[in-house]
C-alpha cells in the first residue's frame, strides 16, 4: 500500500481578527476606489463646464466684431 501524499504547504487559518482585517482593508480600498472615482468626475465636470464658458464668451465676442 502506497503512503498518503503529504502536502507540505502551510495551512491558512482565519482567526476572527484576520476576518476582520481583510473586511476593513476591502472596505478601505473601495473607499479610496470611490473617492478616486468621484474626483475624477468632477474634474471633467468642471473642464466641461469650462469649455461652455469659453464657447459662450468667444460667441459673444464674435458677435459684438460682427456688429461694428
Amino acid at each position: 500500500m502506497a503512503p498518503a501524499a503529504v502536502s507540505n504547504r502551510p495551512t491558512v487559518q482565519l482567526t476572527p481578527g484576520s476576518v476582520l482585517a481583510l473586511v476593513a482593508g476591502g472596505g478601505a480600498v473601495v473607499l479610496v476606489v470611490g473617492t478616486v472615482l468621484v474626483s475624477m468626475l468632477l474634474a471633467v465636470a468642471i473642464t466641461g463646464v469650462s469649455v461652455a464658458v469659453v464657447a459662450v464668451v468667444l460667441r459673444l465676442l464674435i458677435k459684438d466684431l460682427h456688429k461694428h
